[in-house]
Order: C-alpha cells, then sequence, then structure tokens
C-alpha cells in the first residue's frame, strides 16, 4: 500500500467506525429487548446443553453403566429399564408430572394448571428460572425424573419381571417422586424450612436408593446370591457408562444453578473434583486391603463421589468438593461391603451403598460446609448449625416417605402380575425369557 493510500484509510476510520457502530445499534437495542423480556440467551443456550448433558446420563450412559455390571444374559433387559424409563417417564412429565411439581406453591404438591403444557408459550418462563423458556425448564426437570426412576432398577436386576418394572415406575414416579421434588424444589414444605439440595441428593439419589433398598428386601436374593458367580459381564460397558454419568453430571450440577453464571462453575468444579477423590479412595483401600485396586472400585468411587457431592455442589467450595468425595469414597465402600454383608440384602448394583448412601451424607454435609458467599446459606462452619438439623430433618421426610410407597406399590403391584421372574426364567436369563433376543 503506497503511503498516500495510507493516509487515505487512516482519516476514513472514523467515518468506517461510525457507519458500523450505527449499523450495529439496532441489533444492540434488540438485544436489550430480549432481556427485558426476561429470557436470556447465554443462560437458554448453557441450559439446553445441560439438558442434553442430563439426559445423556440415563441413555447411554446409566444402561452401560448397569448392563456392563450385569451377567451377559441379562444385559438388554437391564438397558431395555433405562430407555423405557425415559420413553414412560417423558410422557408422564409432560401430561401432569410438571404441572404438579413446579406449577403452583402449595405446601404438599402444585397444581394441574399446566397439565399437558397448557399455558406454556415461546415467552412463558417459570418463577424458578426467569431467564430461560418456561418450555426448556420443563424438559431440564424432566430428565431429572427420567434418571431417578431409572436408577432404582439397579437395585433388582436380574430378577424383576418387565411389566412389574413397568407398572412399578408409574406408580413411584406419581407417589413418590412427584410429590418430593415438589417438597424440596417446588416451593413445597421442606424447601419451606431451609432444606439445601442444589441437584438431587435427596429427590434423586437418596429417594431411589432408599427405594431401591426395601424392593431389594421385599423381592429377595438373586437365586445363587452369596456362592454363585455373579461377576459383571463386561465392566469396559461400565467404564463407559461411567465416563458418560462424570460428564454428565456437568449439566446435572452446573445445570441446578439454572443460569450460565459463576455458581455454574463452582458447582462443575467440586462435582470433578469430588468424583476424582471418590475414584482415588476407593481404589487406595481396595489396594491397601486387597493388594489390587479394581476397576469396578474405581468407578464405583467415582459415582460415589458424584452422587454425594451433588446436594451440595451449589453450596460449596471447590476444596469441600475434595473432602466431601474422600468422605463420599470411604462412607460408601463400607456400606457396599460391610453393611451390605451384615445385612445379607441382594442389592443387585448397589443402589442403596452408592446412591443412598452417597445422598444422605451429601445431604448433611451440606450442612456443614455450606458458604454464604457461594450459595447464600452458611452451614455448620460458618456458625449455622441450626443448618445441619435441617438437613436431617430432609433426609428423615425423604427416607421415611419414598421407603413406605415404595412398599405399598410393590404390594399392590404384586396383586396384578408377580414381581419376579420364575427361577427358570432368572436361570435362562432375562434377555430371552422376558424380551425375545440375547447377544451372540
Amino acid at each position: 500500500m503506497g503511503a498516500r493510500a495510507l493516509r487515505a484509510a487512516i482519516s476514513a476510520a472514523p467515518i468506517n467506525a461510525a457507519i458500523l457502530l450505527a449499523w450495529a445499534t439496532p441489533t444492540f437495542a434488540q438485544d436489550s429487548s430480549a432481556g427485558a423480556s426476561g429470557i436470556n440467551a447465554a443462560d437458554t443456550a448453557w441450559m439446553i446443553v445441560a439438558t442434553a448433558l442430563v439426559l445423556m446420563m440415563t441413555i447411554p450412559g446409566l444402561a452401560l453403566f448397569y448392563s456392563g455390571m450385569v451377567r451377559k444374559k441379562n444385559v438388554l433387559a437391564t438397558m431395555a429399564q433405562s430407555l423405557t424409563a425415559v420413553a414412560l417417564i417423558s410422557i408422564l412429565w409432560v401430561t401432569f408430572g410438571y404441572s404438579l411439581t413446579f406449577v403452583g406453591n402449595g405446601p404438599w404438591l402444585g397444581s394441574l394448571d399446566s397439565w399437558f403444557l397448557a399455558g406454556i408459550t415461546m415467552d412463558s418462563v417459570n418463577p424458578a428460572a426467569k431467564t430461560i423458556p418456561e418450555a426448556l425448564f420443563m424438559l431440564y426437570q424432566m430428565t431429572f425424573a427420567i434418571i431417578t426412576v431409572a436408577l432404582v432398577a439397579g437395585s433388582v436386576a436380574d430378577r424383576m419381571r418387565f411389566s412389574a418394572y413397568v407398572l412399578f415406575s408409574i406408580g413411584w414416579f406419581i407417589f413418590a417422586y412427584v410429590p418430593l421434588a415438589h417438597w424440596v424444589w417446588g416451593g413445597g414444605f421442606l424447601a419451606s424450612a431451609g432444606v439445601l439440595d442444589f441437584a438431587g441428593g435427596l429427590v434423586v439419589h437418596l429417594s431411589a436408593g432408599i427405594s431401591g433398598l426395601v424392593a431389594a428386601k421385599l423381592m429377595g436374593n438373586r437365586h445363587g446370591y452369596g456362592h454363585d458367580n455373579l461377576s459383571p459381564f463386561d465392566l469396559s460397558l461400565a467404564v463407559v457408562g461411567t465416563g458418560l454419568l462424570w460428564v454428565g453430571w456437568f449439566g446435572f450440577n452446573g445445570g441446578s444453578a439454572l443460569a450460565a453464571n459463576s455458581r455454574a462453575v463452582m458447582a462443575i468444579t467440586a462435582t470433578h473434583l469430588a468424583a476424582c477423590a471418590g475414584a482415588l479412595t476407593w481404589g487406595a483401600i481396595e489396594w491397601a486391603t486387597r493388594r489390587k485396586p479394581s476397576v469396578l472400585g474405581m468407578i464405583s468411587g467415582a459415582v460415589a463421589g458424584l452422587g454425594t457431592i451433588t446436594p451440595a455442589s451449589g453450596f460449596v467450595a471447590p476444596w469441600h468438593g475434595v473432602i466431601i468425595g474422600i468422605l463420599a469414597g470411604l462412607i460408601c465402600y463400607w456400606a457396599c461391603t460391610w453393611l451390605k454383608h451384615r445385612f445379607k440384602y441382594d442389592d443387585s448394583l448397589d443402589v442403596f451403598g452408592v446412591h443412598g448412601i452417597g445422598g444422605l451424607t451429601g445431604t448433611l454435609l451440606a450442612g456443614i460446609f455450606a458458604t454464604a458467599a457461594i450459595g447464600g446459606t452458611s452451614g455448620l462452619l460458618e456458625g449455622n448449625p441450626n443448618q445441619l438439623l435441617i438437613q436431617l430433618y430432609g433426609v428423615v421426610v425423604t427416607a421415611l416417605w419414598c421407603g413406605g410407597v415404595t412398599f405399598v406399590l410393590l404390594k399392590l403391584v404384586s396383586a396384578f402380575v408377580p414381581l419376579r421372574v420364575s427361577m427358570q426364567q432368572e436361570m435362562e436369563g432375562l434377555d430371552i425369557s422376558l424380551h425375545g433376543e440375547a447377544l451372540q
């Protein structure tokens, strides 16, 4: 470029900048008006991603995690349970679940004002998430309901009849999950009491764990439990499933901030560190006691860390995540070994030991480590011991309600269809006997 051309370009720069600014101003104003309507583009984009991540946790995440830990003859049947939970609970959530959980603020239940999504428009928002479309908030919460129902099935893997599973899932969603989610997240009496549960320590993990324990005890142990070889078919599937769960948990916990903000980042950071600490702790215990750290132990520790940090993730600092993960590895290992063998219950995939005990532990630890600068509430360490008592109250209510509902539902279902497959079907495998398919 010549000197004359260079001087002309420099002299024209202010004019060009003014033209560019004038051209951009209407767009800028349009973005401002969009923000004024309440819906924020960045929050919406993040929550779309978070919704996809949480759905991925059930299919394929949980489906692979669970199916890799059952015997080869039950892999497809185990996957079918996760797939069915996605399809079934999605329809029920849209029909009435969302409305009863998040529309209205009664102490016990919401209302049916938005059944079949009545009144939800392009621009409507839910008071719980004012910067994203209500339809997106509905979808995000749907994914939590899906994975909670799917989790319970792990306790009775290898032996529950598919028809009984479907009937139980419908009833459990209606009478256990929907009320509890409203009590904690929808403005119900536990929320009013000040119970902290950022992403599902009570609503997802403790509820599924307690229900799984009751179901396992009521249905009885698998044939051959305690002496036959019930080792996993393919732990590589379980490892892949763990990875999908781990990544999906970023949407599970980070998305529970319901916005693309610093609290979401803090929750994700604490979540990742807790998973790392849980995996290392469980592996270290096995290494010290058995001289060999197992792959099954490390992935169990990772999931224990993820489940335990869940209720506290949006209320604690990242370094708290490390402590919570270590405690998760220690306590959940104890529950899956000593406690399980002491009381001789066949929780097939350790839903109670990992998710139930993890959810309980994390909920109580939230009352200890909660940091006002992050979540707006102080815990025991910041001079608020009452929060720990409030957390214990939430644990007791959740355990009693979900355990009782599960017991009654299984008794009712058994009046219509057998809960268990026959001994011959169990020996043959659920893939063939229930679905007419099998892995080659």
